[in-house]
């Protein structure tokens, strides 16, 4: 199985734009391409999917045990020649040793390329390789990619290589190209107008620069032997009808989160509360991903149809999963400033409101402290936050925990709720999904609408 990891030496370095790159031209030599991201990114996969045209998924070593991760990888690009892995942060940058794109290179025996950012560097860049290659044994370096480099130094950097016996695997030239960002990153693929031309610039780039021969070589290397984890199915009357959200200001979906649904018997239908003026005929669940309602604050307020629909549906027990961006969606109010308000489902007693910074950013390990839609009191679940605005009433049903000792109260939870700003990741406990589909499962049995 072909597989690569691009990744580099922080965030800012080009990963996702190299990654780009080498997708696109890779697909324009007729290979089957699959793409995944490292970490719980959301925004960085669509831009593979925009180059790849089939989804892109995530691979967290965080979220999932050593056994799932690899069954991930090896379900999502099996149909695939090569695969592509973008990395997360630093090569290094985790917690305790997981979440890193080191520790998923080593999990999953995937040969990694190091990106470095040459702007205004020389001499040190060899060093900065040199630190890399020895900082942790054993690692999956292979070789460097390195960006933003002058071509007049490219004679030199490979003969560094080859000093400290890594490849040398080609180069980015400066150049105009960027993508924009936002405070939360890169702005969605969908933003851009022009990103068929981008795209198309950056696969002409690789072409040229990047040595992909030797790239699709050093990807070539026998997959690690696992075990597939195990579900617990159950074949029901009728299929459970999931209405996930799905547009502009709800986009952060895992497309592992619906691959297990599916899997577990569940049929997902999508609607946008941007749009749409009413809920999926006949849905016995609900989902509100995350996203950024705040830039479309006004217009959902406007959509007076759906924020009731959605309100009755909460209030009637339908089991619901809003995550940040669709926990917002929930509340009373949005304050976008001092005298810009506008109003949202209700069904959260509370106001949402902007911050001037992260809030609460990280992995966490939330417990729960009393039996609820999701999970038992006391179970323990692996999760993340990533979100600049928060709410008068973030919830106090579950413990957030950090690895550095500091904890808080959150989230919104009953039998038929989670509601607030930690993301899931269904992989990292089954039993999640599960319980699920089981209470979507009891209420369509219970209101006759499942099909």
């Amino acid at each position: 199985m072909k597989r690569i990891m691009i990744a580099g030496t922080h965030s800012g370095c080009g990963k996702t734009t190299m990654t780009c790159a080498i997708l696109a031209a890779l697909k324009s030599r007729n290979m089957r391409v699959s793409a995944f991201k490292c970490g719980p990114d959301y925004i960085d996969p669509m831009f593979h999917q925009k180059v790849i045209g089939v989804p892109s998924h995530n691979l967290d070593s965080f979220f999932c045990s050593d056994e799932t991760l690899k069954y991930l990888m090896h379900e999502n690009s099996r149909n695939s020649d090569i695969s592509v892995i973008e990395g997360v942060m630093g090569f290094y940058d985790g917690v305790d040793g997981r979440g890193s794109a080191h520790s998923v290179s080593m999990i999953t025996e995937t040969p990694a390329v190091v990106v470095i950012d040459c702007k205004g560097a020389s001499e040190s860049i060899g060093a900065v390789m040199k630190g890399f290659l020895s900082y942790k044994q054993p690692n999956m370096i292979k070789g460097f990619i390195f960006n933003r480099l002058p071509e007049r130094l490219v004679p030199h950097i490979k003969e560094l290589c080859s000093e400290l016996g890594t490849a040398f695997l080609g180069y980015m030239p400066t150049n105009s190209f960027t993508f924009e960002s936002r405070r939360l990153g890169l702005v969605t693929v969908d933003e851009i107008d022009d990103i068929k031309e981008k795209l198309a610039e950056l696969r002409s780039l690789a072409e040229k620069n990047i040595l992909l021969d030797e790239l699709i070589g050093v990807s070539e290397a026998p997959f690690p032997k696992f075990t597939e984890p195990k579900l617990n199915t159950v074949e029901y009357k009728n299929r459970p009808i999931i209405a996930v959200a799905k547009d502009e200001a709800f986009c952060f979906t895992y497309s592992d989160n619906i691959a297990l649904l599916e899997k577990l018997g569940c049929r997902i239908e999508y609607f946008s509360p941007l749009r749409d003026k009413k809920l999926p005929e006949s849905c016995c669940g609900l989902i509100l991903s995350g996203g950024y309602p705040e830039l479309y604050a006004e217009k959902l307020s406007q959509n007076h149809e759906m924020l009731q629909a959605v309100r009755c549906a909460v209030n009637s027990g339908i089991p619901t999963i809003a995550e940040c961006g669709g926990f917002m969606y929930l509340h009373e109010k949005i304050i976008m400033s001092d005298d810009e308000t506008f109003g949202l489902v209700g069904a959260v007693k509370g106001d949402v409101y902007s911050t001037k910074k992260l809030q609460r950013f990280g992995y966490v390990t939330l417990e729960a402290k009393k039996d609820c839609l999701i999970c038992n009191k006391s179970d323990k679940i692996a999760a993340h936050e990533f979100h600049y605005w928060d709410s008068t009433n973030c919830g106090s049903d579950f413990i957030a925990r950090k690895s550095d000792g500091r904890n808080w109260a959150c989230v919104h939870s009953h039998r038929s709720m989670y509601a607030g700003f930690p993301h899931l990741y269904f992989y990292a406990d089954l039993r999640i999904a599960e319980r699920f589909v089981a209470a979507c499962a009891e209420y369509g049995e219970k209101h006759g609408q499942n099909k």
